[in-house]
């Protein structure tokens, strides 16, 4: 099909990207109602990669694969996300939102800027007219793929049956895969996105390995920003006091998992340096004796 916009779907992407967030801000400015945003994320991923596939009309199986992929896991966690907010009720991260229309769109403008960034790798595979055959890459990709994927997949069950049960009120989740990583989730968001840029590099030439600005932006925006950060200071908060808390923190890796007896026992400069252990999430912690 004709090349719609420019040669790598770059533009057409923004557009609909961001058009996409625009309509569900609206709707969330207008009606008071967050519980749509990350049902609004996690589709805009799906909408992406179908479009891309479709408009370019050549369905090579290195391209249909990933689509796949994200399809798959859009879908998964889009309907999980929207679940769990239906039955929890209403997005905490909006309680300073809500009023504040100027943070809102901030806010949305950053989702479509995460979309549209994260999803390159895919973008540029289906705009290419390059197919080679199936090499190692693809393999390991596709591998890294599904590990990621399963990890993400049961940590969120895992953490969804520990929270509904109330035996569980006022606990932290450390069953399953929570042993072995403190945000199993994100350990297993991160891998599957890196997954899907090493499919992709089969066919990318000069200024498109610039895709890789997907997966880094992820795994920044994860440790940096918007993902353990928060969560590390509201648990330090919440259970910064107990002393089975502390011991769980200092034995867990805060993202890629290990066994506890192994984690607890590496020195912390190697932690910081290698496994992401970075002193700014226990800022929040408690001086130690405190009650």
């Amino acid at each position: 099909m004709a090349t719609v916009l420019d040669s790598h779907f770059l533009a057409l992407t923004a557009i609909v990207t961001l058009g996409y967030q625009i309509f569900f801000f609206i709707i969330t400015a207008l009606l008071k109602f967050d519980k749509v945003t990350d049902f609004a994320g996690s589709t805009n991923f799906v909408i992406i990669a179908v479009l891309t596939l479709i408009i370019k009309g050549s369905w090579h199986f290195r391209q249909v694969v990933l689509t796949s992929l994200v399809v798959i896991w859009g879908l998964r966690l889009a309907i999980f996300l929207l679940m769990r907010i239906l039955q929890w009720g209403e997005d905490r991260r909006f309680d300073e939102m809500r009023s504040n229309l100027g943070k809102l769109a901030v806010f949305w403008i950053f989702q479509a800027v995460w979309v549209w960034t994260v999803t390159l790798p895919v973008t540029v595979v289906n705009a290419s007219d390059r197919d080679p055959s199936v090499q190692a890459e693809d393999i390991i990709g596709w591998i890294m793929w599904s590990v990621g994927i399963s990890f993400e997949a049961a940590a969120d069950q895992q953490k969804l049956s520990f929270k509904n049960s109330t035996e569980n009120r006022g606990k932290w989740c450390n069953v399953g895969v929570w042993k072995y990583s403190r945000h199993p989730n994100y350990f297993g968001e991160i891998f599957l996105w890196w997954g899907i840029f090493v499919a992709s590099t089969p066919i990318l030439e000069g200024a498109e390995w610039l895709v890789i600005l997907g997966p880094i932006f992820l795994t920044l925006l994860l440790l940096f920003v918007s993902g353990l950060p928060l969560l590390e200071e509201s648990a330090d908060k919440k259970f910064g006091n107990v002393a089975a808390y502390r011991i769980y923190k200092e034995t867990t890796s805060p993202l890629i998992p290990l066994p506890q007896s192994v984690y607890g026992n590496l020195p912390l400069w190697f932690k910081a340096i290698f496994l992401f252990e970075f002193p700014f999430y226990s800022r929040s912690l408690p001086p130690e004796g405190l009650n």
